[in-house]
């Protein structure tokens, strides 16, 4: 089994919708016996709280839940526990080599690294975009799939 964990700065926009959008693919595809997600924050702001209504409204458009939902922190523990610790943007990577004491394995990489434009995905909430970071959720989400699970 592949074990993801999907991380944002706070937990309740991008890295939850990541974790749902790739569970649902994996559902699809059949999948869901070789494939695990979960998401994390690199902050300690949103801690307990469940994903961000405007998230949770786009995910429900595509037919999927995320109830039950609690942001939590990344521990350094988790860098044993999941084979790949895919970020949102640079500044989710720095803040997972901090504090994960670095990436010697070679497991962190962006979600969009896995497609053919390498970028940060598009951050709602500034923006208040949330099309915009789907369309790119969704993208990385079936490019990773793809990826992992290559013969």
């Amino acid at each position: 089994m592949t074990k993801i964990l999907f991380v944002c700065h706070g937990n309740i926009c991008r890295s939850p919708m990541a974790e749902y959008r790739l569970r649902a693919l994996a559902r699809e595809a059949g999948l869901q016996a070789r494939i695990t997600a979960a998401s994390a924050a690199t902050s300690a702001e949103e801690l307990g709280n469940p994903v961000y209504p405007p998230a949770r409204r786009k995910l429900a458009e595509h037919g999927i839940a995320c109830a039950g939902h609690a942001a939590r922190q990344l521990q350094r523990a988790d860098y044993d526990r999941y084979d790949l610790l895919v970020a949102m943007d640079e500044e989710n990577l720095a803040g997972m080599r901090r504090i994960c004491g670095g990436d010697p394995a070679g497991k962190m990489r962006l979600l969009l690294s896995y497609t053919d434009t390498p970028r940060a995905v598009a951050d709602p909430w500034y923006t208040g975009d949330f099309e915009a970071a789907w369309q790119d959720i969704d993208r990385g989400c079936r490019a990773l799939l793809a990826a992992v699970t290559k013969p």
